[in-house]
């Protein structure tokens, strides 16, 4: 299950990783030119994963980061010179927070200090605003960002004529959604808008084992739940509310906090 490519759709795999249990993606065109989607949280990671990619296609490629947590992008550097796509956001907290994200995970895992060390953060050197399209070898691959939500600059990965979308930390399976930066007021209408527009089945998560509409539909209908209770928490004092959470309660904590401050501004 772990740390091996799986056909999701033609010539398109995702590798889920025991490491923070991510999602890396890979799309071949025709000519062996490959899409990786995400490129892990280091150099030795992004290593690792350069290694699975060449067992899959000994091609030129592109990179795409889905948002800018240090898990999903750490790893840019060893793609380089290679075109580094991702929302104009995501270049821009990678610039002014990545040094911020470094500190954190050494403090939360400090016997991955020397490999977080080791790390020159690379924000994407190609940016958008809404949308971009790609061509993969062939393969028109469209990249979109349909709002605030996991973070302020997720994108969506569409491959159209394989049938797969991936949804990055919009989607998230075997754990609950990570809210620590996130926009609970948001998050369920950008995820509804990106599932109105993408009929596709297959939804690789940022996290965890790849999914359905209807899972992603049950998803969004939990996150429109914190939505409606952190706002009456808001009004109506949070201790009566908190219990009622769909997720944990340190979860739950983070996701008021943020809504209050998107509701004080």
């Amino acid at each position: 299950m772990y740390d091996t490519w799986h056909e999701v759709g033609d010539r398109v795999y995702v590798r889920r990783h025991r490491s923070f249990d991510m999602n890396t993606g890979l799309v071949v065109g025709d000519d062996g030119h490959c899409l990786v989607i995400d490129t892990r949280s280091s150099h030795r990671e992004a290593a690792d994963l350069i290694e699975a990619v060449r067992t899959i296609t000994p091609g030129p490629w592109t990179v795409v980061n889905s948002h800018a947590h240090f898990d999903h992008c750490f790893g840019n550097a060893l793609f380089r010179p290679a075109e580094i796509w991702g929302h104009v956001r995501c270049a821009e907290e990678l610039e002014s927070h990545g040094e911020q994200q470094r500190a954190n995970m050494i403090e939360y895992r400090p016997e991955r200090r020397e490999e977080l060390e080791e790390v020159t953060i690379v924000p994407p050197d190609q940016t958008f605003a809404v949308t971009a399209s790609l061509d993969i070898g062939g393969r028109m691959v469209h990249l979109r960002h349909f709002g605030l939500g996991h973070s302020s600059n997720d994108v969506v990965v569409h491959v159209p004529d394989a049938g797969v979308v991936f949804a990055g930390d919009l989607v998230e399976e075997g754990a609950p959604p990570a809210f620590a930066d996130s926009y609970p007021l948001d998050w369920p209408a950008t995820l509804a808008a990106m599932l109105a527009e993408m009929p596709e089945d297959v939804i690789v998560p940022g996290h965890g084992a790849v999914v359905d509409r209807a899972y992603a539909w049950a998803q969004h209908d939990e996150l429109a739940l914190v939505a409606d209770l952190a706002k009456r928490a808001h009004v109506e004092g949070l201790r009566d509310l908190i219990g009622r959470f769909p997720y944990a309660e340190d979860i739950s904590q983070q996701a008021i906090v943020r809504a209050f401050r998107q509701l004080d501004a």
